[in-house]
C-alpha cells in the first residue's frame, strides 16, 4: 500500500510539473506578443508605398491592404492616412510619418529620429484616389455604424479588385443586415469589372436584387464596354429588373410631388372660396396678400435671429403663423374697407381696383425690402427628409405642409359650419336681403368674411416661404392657378376647393413629366375650359335660392 500511495505521488508530481510548464510558456508567449506584436505593414511594403512609380507603389498599396486585418491592426490605416496628409519622408530604405516635430517609423509606429537627406513623398491623383479608397475599406471594420455606412458610400465608385480582400472580410465580419446587404451590392459592383467573365456574370446577376439607383448607371456603363454575349444577356436582364424596381419609387415620387403642389394650391385657393367663392369679389391683389404673409415669416425670422437665443430660432415658424395670419388679415380688411366696399356687384371695376392695389403692394414691398428676393431659413426641423425608397426621400418641409394644409382646411370647414360667422356669412352668401333683414350686419360680415380670406393667404404666403424664394413677386406666379381651383372645384365649396386642388396638382406634375412645364399648363388650362363648358357650376354646385 505504501509503494501505491508513493507511486501516485510521483504520478501527481509529474501532472502538477507539467502544468507549470504549460502555464510559464503561454505566459512567455503572451508576454513575447506584447513585447514584438505583429505589424501586417512590413518596412519594405512602407517603403515601396512612398518611393518609385505610380505603378509600383499602387501594387505595393493593394498588397498592403490584402494582407492587413483592419480589426487588430491600425498600423496601415495611420500610414495611408499620414500619405493623404502629405505627412510621410522617405531615406536610407525607411519611411518616416512626421507630425510636427514628432516623427515615428512608419511600419512600427515607433518614435524614431528623421535622417539627414529625407525627402518628401509626392501623390498625384491617381495615387490619391486609390489612397481614398483603400481608407474607406478599413473604414469598413470601424466600430461606428455610420462611418461604416459612410465607407460604403465612398467606396461605390472608387472601389477595384485590389479591395476585394478587405470587403470580403468585412462582408463576414458585418452583423447589420441592412450594411451587410449593401457591402453585397459593392462586392459585385466591384466583380462586374473584373477580367474574368465568369466573375462578372455571378456580378451581374446578383447586381439585379439590388434597389440602388446608383445601380442603373453602373449596369447601362458596363453594357457599353462588355465583350461577352453571355455576360451581356445577363447585363440587359438585370438592368430590366432594376429598371422596373426604381419605377415605383419614381411613380410615388411623381404622385408626392403633385399632392405637394396640390396642397401649397389648396391654401392659396381658400382664401380665394371665401372672397371669391362666398362674396363674389374678383380679388387680383390675392397673390400679394400671401407674398405680405411670406414677408411677415421673414421679419419674424430676422427678429427670433436679433433678438432671442440661438436655442429659440427652430420656433421662429410657429410665431410665423399666427402673424403672417394677423397682418394678412388687417390689410385685406383695409382693403375692403377703403375701396372693395364700394365696388360689390360690379366686378369689372372691382377686378381693376384690385390688380391695381396688387401693384401698389408689390411696389410697397420693393421700397422696404428691396426688389432682390429675401432668404428664408428653414428650422432644423423642417430639414433634410425621410427616405422612404432608394430612389425617394420625402422632404420634411413639404410633408409640413401637407399636414398644415390640412390643418387650415378643417379649421376653415369648422369656422364655415359651426361658429356664428360662419353662419352669417353663409346666410348672407345665400341671400343678403334676407339676412340684412333679419338683423345681421351684412357690411360687417362682408369686413370680416374678407379679412378671413386674406388671413388664410397669408398662411398660404408662410408656407411657401419654406420651400421657396421670397420676393415681390411671389404671388404671381399662384394668382391664376388658384382662381382656376376655385372655379374648378365650385364656386363656394370648399369640398370642391379641395378636390381640384390636390387633382390639379397631381395633373399637372404627371403631365410635366411627359410634355414639360410649359404644355402641361397648357392641356391643364384646355382642360379646365372644357370642363367648365360642360358644367360651368364646377365639381360641386352651390346650394340655395340666390347666390348675390
Amino acid at each position: 500500500m505504501r509503494g501505491l500511495k508513493g507511486e501516485h505521488r510521483q504520478q501527481a508530481a509529474r501532472i502538477g510539473g507539467w502544468l507549470l510548464t504549460v502555464v510559464l510558456a503561454a505566459l512567455a508567449c503572451g508576454l513575447m506578443l506584447l513585447a514584438s506584436p505583429a505589424h501586417a505593414l512590413t518596412p519594405e511594403q512602407a517603403l515601396r508605398m512612398a518611393q518609385g512609380d505610380s505603378d509600383e507603389r499602387l501594387a505595393a498599396l493593394a498588397e498592403a491592404v490584402a494582407a492587413t486585418d483592419p480589426a487588430a491592426d491600425k498600423t496601415l490605416g495611420t500610414y495611408i492616412e499620414a500619405l493623404l496628409a502629405d505627412e510621410v519622408k522617405f531615406v536610407g530604405g525607411r519611411a518616416f510619418i512626421l507630425q510636427g516635430s514628432a516623427v515615428r517609423d512608419a511600419a512600427t509606429g515607433q518614435a524614431a529620429t528623421l535622417p539627414e537627406g529625407a525627402e518628401d513623398v509626392v501623390n498625384n491623383n491617381r495615387l490619391r484616389r486609390a489612397l481614398e479608397a483603400a481608407r474607406s475599406a478599413l473604414q469598413l471594420f470601424s466600430t461606428d455604424t455610420a462611418e461604416r455606412s459612410r465607407a460604403i458610400t465612398g467606396l461605390k465608385d472608387s472601389a477595384d479588385e485590389a479591395m476585394l480582400p478587405l470587403i470580403d472580410k468585412a462582408l463576414a465580419a458585418e452583423r447589420e443586415p441592412a450594411l451587410k446587404e449593401q457591402i453585397q451590392q459593392l462586392r459585385a459592383s466591384v466583380l462586374v469589372s473584373s477580367s474574368e467573365p465568369a466573375r462578372r456574370l455571378d456580378a451581374a446577376r446578383l447586381l439585379a436584387e439590388s434597389p440602388q439607383p446608383a445601380t442603373r448607371a453602373l449596369l447601362l456603363e458596363r453594357l457599353g464596354v462588355e465583350d461577352d454575349a453571355g455576360v451581356k444577356a445577363a447585363l440587359t436582364a438585370s438592368l430590366a429588373a432594376v429598371e422596373s424596381r426604381l419605377a415605383w419609387g419614381e411613380r410615388l415620387g411623381v404622385l408626392f410631388t403633385g399632392l405637394s403642389l396640390g396642397s401649397i394650391l389648396l391654401l392659396v385657393a381658400l382664401g380665394l372660396a371665401i372672397t371669391y367663392g362666398l362674396m363674389g369679389v374678383i380679388n387680383m391683389a390675392h397673390g400679394e396678400l400671401m407674398m405680405i404673409g411670406a414677408y411677415a415669416t421673414f421679419v419674424v425670422q430676422n427678429l427670433f435671429r436679433s433678438y432671442l437665443p440661438p436655442g429659440l430660432f427652430d420656433f421662429y415658424v410657429l410665431a410665423a403663423i399666427p402673424v403672417s395670419f394677423l397682418v394678412a388679415a388687417g390689410v385685406g380688411a383695409l382693403l375692403e374697407k377703403s375701396v372693395i366696399r364700394w365696388l360689390y356687384g360690379r366686378p369689372l371695376e372691382t377686378l381693376l381696383a384690385t390688380w391695381g392695389i396688387s401693384l401698389i403692394l408689390m411696389q410697397t414691398v420693393r421700397t422696404i425690402f428691396g426688389a432682390q428676393n429675401v432668404a428664408v431659413e428653414n428650422p432644423s426641423w423642417l430639414s433634410g427628409g425621410v427616405q422612404v425608397l432608394p430612389n425617394l426621400t420625402l422632404p420634411y418641409n413639404r410633408i409640413a405642409i401637407l399636414v398644415f394644409a390640412a390643418l387650415v382646411l378643417v379649421g376653415v370647414a369648422l369656422l364655415i359650419s359651426r361658429t356664428r360667422l360662419g353662419l352669417f356669412v353663409r346666410g348672407v352668401t345665400q341671400n343678403r336681403r334676407m339676412a340684412s333683414c333679419v338683423g345681421v350686419n351684412t357690411a360687417r360680415v362682408d369686413t370680416y368674411a374678407f379679412a378671413l380670406g386674406a388671413g388664410i393667404a397669408g398662411l398660404a404666403g408662410c408656407a411657401l416661404s419654406q420651400v421657396g424664394n421670397v420676393g415681390p413677386d411671389l404671388g404671381q406666379g399662384y394668382i391664376v392657378d388658384s382662381f382656376m381651383v376655385v372655379v374648378l372645384g365650385g364656386v363656394g365649396q370648399l369640398a370642391g376647393t379641395v378636390y381640384a386642388g390636390l387633382g390639379l396638382g397631381v395633373v399637372n406634375k404627371l403631365l410635366e413629366g411627359w410634355q414639360g412645364a410649359v404644355m402641361a399648363k397648357i392641356i391643364v388650362l384646355v382642360l379646365i375650359v372644357l370642363f367648365i363648358q360642360k358644367r360651368p357650376q364646377g365639381i360641386f354646385a352651390l346650394k340655395g335660392r340666390s347666390a348675390d
